[in-house]
């Protein structure tokens, strides 16, 4: 995944942002995005090949690790910082159409012609519904997730041993996880960054809805 495009999009966004949206913007990039990219891809990446059961048992060390780990912590974030910011390019877009439409007019109505957008950024009319909406879509989009690892990885956290008695293991075996307690930390840490994204969202929407 081309990361730098993905930062480029979002860094327009910020300049149509309130005070708010802009801290939001610097915690997404830096402590979830860099972390993400700089240390977490890296201590994940070897969850399976050392992820290891007191078995010789063909096909046992896997299905247990698939029941313990039915998805990656890092996929489960890729996909949570791709749908939490997508909605900042709605608001993007929203204004881009706003610039164009507002060229159109300049260009087909010459001397008569009347400003509909004096501001393309400004946030009134449609885009105040638009930024709204993706306030709101941001703040749920990482309640949801952060459902989701609770059902996944109860209380967030990993074990040191679990203990596995799936077919074909021939009977209850331990299976060791690979450095835990650095995945524990990092695991709380996108947690806590998480819960602060929340309620910035929702204090901007609040925010938002007082000024108007």
């Amino acid at each position: 995944m081309n990361w730098g495009v993905f930062e480029g999009l979002l860094s327009g966004v910020n300049k149509y942002s309130t005070a708010f949206g802009r801290i939001w913007l610097s915690l997404v990039f830096v402590f979830r995005l860099l972390v993400y990219l700089v240390a977490a891809e890296r201590v994940w990446s070897d969850d399976h090949k050392d992820f290891d059961c007191n078995t010789r048992q063909p096909g046992c060390t896997n299905v247990c690790f698939d029941h313990f780990f039915p998805v990656s912590h890092i996929r489960l974030w890729a996909l949570q910082l791709i749908l939490v910011t997508c909605p900042s390019f709605l608001v993007l877009m929203h204004v881009a159409y706003r610039e164009a439409k507002e060229q159109r007019l300049r260009e087909a109505g010459g001397d008569n012609y009347r400003c509909i957008y004096p501001n393309p950024g400004k946030k009134r009319g449609g885009l105040w519904w638009t930024y709204l909406f993706s306030l709101i879509f941001k703040a749920s989009v990482d309640v949801v997730f952060l459902y989701i690892f609770y059902r996944f990885y109860r209380n967030y956290t990993l074990p040191r041993v679990v203990k596995c008695e799936l077919p074909p293991c021939p009977n209850v075996v331990d299976c060791f996880i690979s450095r835990p307690t650095e995945k524990n930390i990092f695991t709380l840490f996108m947690v806590v960054t998480a819960c602060v994204c929340v309620v910035l969202s929702l204090v901007e929407a609040a925010y938002l809805i007082g000024k108007r």
